[in-house]
């Protein structure tokens, strides 16, 4: 048995991020407690992609807040040989002329007045930057200069290191069998190994959030989604130097960027295969998928008809109802912070959610207003719906 100020449940990015932020604000004894290994779930499987593209707001301003952070992510955590891998490549997103053109117009619109850095291009710009592909059937291109991508791995392990830095004690392969109350108010959690004891549990559990409602009674609307990644070896080289894309104009709504300087990684911003329950197991992508996915990638860039699989491999989405994340505290269950459902953002969010996911934990205001995230919307529907109907563009 043993007592800590506070307890994180799940050592991935979002969670090493937690407990830097609880140290960095002045909790002594913070422990955090991985089923598996730091960074080894879903953290792992991640694209990286960085933007501060959202068609909802609130997402727009925790992009905007954690892309000052990977910018100068070893400043931030005061450790030079911290890294987040980061590749400043810039982020085009075009429509054609459809039901996606408005809601790109209105987002990119949202973003220069937030202060982001934005320009509307011509097809003839945007082929300067990604000139191995068309945009000739581009009726509006936006481009953001500060954006690219990065590794999440890389940055969940960094969190750790400063982490540990400070204090805060990691244990893995420790699950967490059940969460402790008194009365309904959170008083820590059991685990296969032992008791722990805290006021506060932030969880941090991805698709493992449905746990909460076994454990509390509350409804968790979450639904795990496997989505599939591939890797394309073209003709044509997509370069470190070449812009993340994000072509709205295809049936998958495609994004794509730079794998290894030469290779594109590329895959559907559409639903994934629902599974039936937490499973970060890597799934099949079969030779249909490939040509689905190719034939697309081949009407967006010519050349990549001629590509050749080089690799492949799933990622599953922790999905709610809205495609948007769960943030802050359960009124129901006192002491009880969580953090889920983030739906394929929770990279790009990591460093500002870790910042308000501790403040919420220990009582002080919040850097961005948590209501609009919090678990009630569902109860109330006060939905978060992005303009570009459910995917991970939000």
């Amino acid at each position: 048995m043993s007592h800590w100020d506070a307890i994180v449940i799940g050592a991935g990015v979002i969670g090493t991020s937690v407990a830097y932020n609880l140290a960095a604000l002045g909790a002594k004894r913070v422990l955090v407690l991985e089923r598996d290994q730091i960074g080894a779930g879903t953290t792992s499987q991640s694209s990286g992609i960085l933007r501060t593209h959202y068609s909802v707001i609130e997402n727009v301003v925790l992009a905007q807040q954690s892309w000052a952070v990977f910018k100068d992510f070893a400043g931030h955590l005061q450790d030079e040989d911290a890294s987040a891998g980061l590749v400043r490549c810039g982020y085009l997103i075009a429509a054609p002329q459809g039901p996606k053109l408005e809601p790109l117009a209105q987002s990119l619109a949202a973003q220069q007045a937030q202060g982001i850095e934005v320009h509307r291009l011509s097809a003839q710009e945007a082929s300067e930057r990604l000139p191995i592909c068309r945009f000739d059937d581009a009726a509006l291109i936006g481009f953001e200069p500060e954006a690219g991508f990065a590794d999440a791995y890389l940055v969940a392990s960094s969190y750790a290191r400063a982490a540990r830095r400070l204090g805060v004690k990691f244990m893995e392969g420790e699950c967490v069998t059940r969460l402790l109350l008194k009365q309904q108010t959170v008083t820590g959690v059991e685990t296969t190994r032992g008791v722990f004891h805290a006021p506060v549990v932030i969880s941090t559990q991805n698709i493992w959030a449905q746990e909460l409602a076994q454990w509390t009674g509350i409804q968790v609307p979450l639904l795990p989604e496997r989505h599939k990644v591939m890797a394309l070896q073209g003709p044509e080289a997509y370069t470190y130097a070449m812009p993340v894309y994000k072509d709205l104009g295809s049936a998958g709504m495609l994004y794509c960027r730079s794998y290894g300087g030469q290779q594109m990684l590329v895959s559907e911003g559409t639903a994934g295969e629902a599974l039936s329950g937490p499973d970060n197991t890597q799934g099949d992508v079969s030779m249909d998928d490939v040509m689905h996915v190719g034939e697309q990638v081949a009407e967006r860039f010519p050349s990549f008809a001629e590509a050749g699989l080089a690799s492949s491999w799933t990622g599953v989405y922790d999905v709610t109802p809205d495609w948007n994340p769960v943030l802050g505290a359960v009124p129901d269950v006192p002491g009880l912070v969580v953090g889920f459902g983030f739906s394929g953002h929770g990279f790009k969010l990591s460093p500002a959610v870790g910042s308000v996911l501790a403040q919420q934990a220990l009582g002080l205001p919040t850097d961005v207003p948590l209501a609009p995230y919090a678990l009630e919307r569902f109860r109330t529907g006060q939905l978060l719906h992005g303009r570009y109907g459910s995917g991970a563009v939000a």
